[in-house]
């Protein structure tokens, strides 16, 4: 469990594991305590991973200057959706033309996108001779999921945004789109995902916060033309 990449994924793995031995005694006939059972779930965040907002997404692009591996990582995460295992294993050749190309990890679903043009102005920026987007070491080596994860968080606490996090920006991709007026579909497509469940959560709360907008603006309109002045020389609707 400590060596998934974070509280939701260990519970998971948990509650997984859990499940796999209550099969072993029921239809294979092992006896014995469920060792799953016994491991203490990790606390998590009622709302999971933190999503960026625009504030912090502007703080981490002033403190990492393009051309540099921490803004590439960045605009590829945000711009792509791009879980930390699809990112890590990007490279040339999943660039097609003005689009990017690839098969989610997790889900088998493809996505095909077009490069926005603040990932195009960083990928312009990698050396011709390298294969990997985002790689490490003196021989460009990719990065495991794990790795990467940690190394993306030591950029954003750089940033001063230590809560900030991979699949925070993934979740921000999605809010963006969402606000943006993206259908459910849309948004399902762009995190890859094979049903639109997940996806219609982003797009329900940006229709809330869209529609209590719209809404106190209203009330605000007739408050202004309903209110009267205390002065009577300035009064509108007379005595």
């Amino acid at each position: 469990m400590a060596k998934k990449g974070g509280p939701v994924a260990a519970n998971r793995l948990r509650k997984d594991l859990s499940q796999l031995f209550r099969f072993a005694a029921k239809r294979l006939g092992h006896i014995g305590t469920n060792p799953a059972s016994l491991a203490d779930a990790h606390k998590t965040e009622a709302a999971g991973f933190h999503t960026w907002t625009d504030d912090e997404i502007q703080t981490y692009r002033t403190t990492h200057a393009t051309g540099t591996k921490a803004r590439l990582a960045f605009e590829i995460l945000l711009g792509t959706g791009a879980a930390r295992q699809d990112a890590a294993a990007l490279t040339r050749g999943n660039i097609r033309g003005a689009c990017l190309f690839y098969r989610r990890g997790k889900t088998g679903q493809e996505v095909d996108l077009p490069i926005l043009p603040e990932l195009a102005t960083e990928l312009a920026h990698l050396p011709p001779d390298q294969m990997m987007i985002l790689a490490h070491g003196e021989r460009a080596k990719a990065y495991t999921p794990e790795s990467f994860g940690n190394w993306f968080r030591n950029r954003c606490t750089e940033a001063g945004l230590p809560h900030c996090s991979a699949h925070g920006l993934r979740k921000a991709g999605a809010r963006r789109l969402a606000e943006a007026g993206a259908s459910e579909f849309e948004v399902m497509a762009f995190l890859a995902h094979r049903t639109a469940q997940e996806a219609s959560r982003y797009v329900a709360k940006a229709n809330r916060s869209t529609l209590t907008t719209s809404g106190l603006a209203k009330l605000s309109t007739n408050l202004e033309r309903n209110l009267s002045n205390l002065s009577t020389r300035l009064d509108k609707s007379g005595a």
